[in-house]
C-alpha cells in the first residue's frame, strides 16, 4: 500500500471517529463547543469529499485526454501522405495504359521522391547499413554468409530491409545479411 493510499485511509478513519470523540466530549458538557466542532468536523469531512471527487474527475479526464492525444497523433502525418496517395492513384492509371509505360517509372521516381521528403519532414531517418560493422543495436542478423574477402568479416554484407530512425530513435531495426 502507497504512503497516499495510507493517509488517505487514516483520514478516512479519522473523520470516522471524530464524531464519537465528540459525543463523548458532550456528554462531559460544554455542548456549544461540542457543537462548534461537530459543524467543524462535518465541513471538514464535505470539503475532503468534494476534494476527493474533484481529483477523481481530473484523473478520468486526463486519461480521457491521452486516449484521444494517441488516437489523433497520427492525423498530421496522414493528412501529409493523401497527396503522395493521390499520386500513386494517378501512378496506376497511367501504368494500365500501354501507350505510357514509358513515363511509369519516371512517374512513380517522382512519388517515391514526394514520400521520401514528407517523411523526412516529420523526423523519419533511413540508417545506413552496406559496409558497417555489425551492431545487434542497431541491426537485426537475418543470416550469415561468408565474407567475399577479409576486410568484410563481422561487417554486413547486403540490406534486407532498412532501418529507419525518428527524431534519432530507432523505430525499425535493420534487416541485414553479415558476413562471417
Amino acid at each position: 500500500m502507497s504512503k497516499k493510499d495510507k493517509s488517505e485511509e487514516l483520514n478516512e478513519e479519522q473523520l470516522v471517529d471524530a464524531p464519537e470523540v465528540l459525543e463523548t466530549a458532550d456528554a462531559k458538557g460544554s455542548g456549544s463547543a461540542a457543537e462548534e466542532l461537530n459543524r467543524e468536523v462535518d465541513e471538514l469531512k464535505d470539503k475532503y469529499l468534494r476534494l476527493r471527487a474533484e481529483f477523481d474527475n481530473f484523473k478520468k479526464r486526463t486519461i480521457k485526454e491521452r486516449i484521444d492525444l494517441m488516437k489523433m497523433a497520427a492525423q498530421d502525418t496522414l493528412t501529409a501522405l493523401l497527396p503522395v496517395l493521390d499520386d500513386f492513384d494517378r501512378a496506376k492509371k497511367i501504368a494500365d495504359d500501354p501507350e505510357t509505360t514509358e513515363h511509369f517509372s519516371e512517374g512513380v521516381g517522382l512519388v517515391y521522391q514526394k514520400l521520401y521528403s514528407v517523411l523526412k519532414q516529420r523526423g523519419l531517418e533511413p540508417m545506413d547499413t552496406d559496409g558497417e560493422a555489425f551492431d545487434p543495436e542497431l541491426h537485426e542478423a537475418v543470416t550469415e554468409i561468408p565474407a567475399p574477402t577479409k576486410e568484410l568479416q563481422g561487417k554486413i554484407i547486403d540490406t534486407i530491409e532498412k532501418g529507419y530512425k525518428l527524431n534519432d530513435r530507432i523505430i525499425r531495426h535493420a534487416k541485414v545479411v553479415v558476413g562471417k
